[in-house]
């Protein structure tokens, strides 16, 4: 389906949403596009080096454990 075929679809839906549920399902969308969206790579190098410099680390074996290496 194209592009325009799913904002179509959109704005049927939107149109058939009663007036008081428009500013829920205006959030709802806010925060989807927010939990799909990632964060620029500078933002996720400062809140990284935040939270290592509040001592929220795993020691590397840790982090090695779920990995399956040959």
């Amino acid at each position: 389906m194209s592009v325009s075929n799913y904002k179509q679809q959109l704005r049927n839906e939107i149109n058939q949403t009663p007036s008081e549920y428009l500013p829920n399902l205006l959030q709802i969308v806010r925060v989807y596009r927010e939990s799909v969206t990632l964060n620029p790579a500078v933002e996720s190098f400062r809140q990284g080096m935040k939270e290592a410099l509040r001592g929220e680390t795993e020691p590397i074996e840790k982090l090695w454990e779920s990995i399956d290496a040959e």
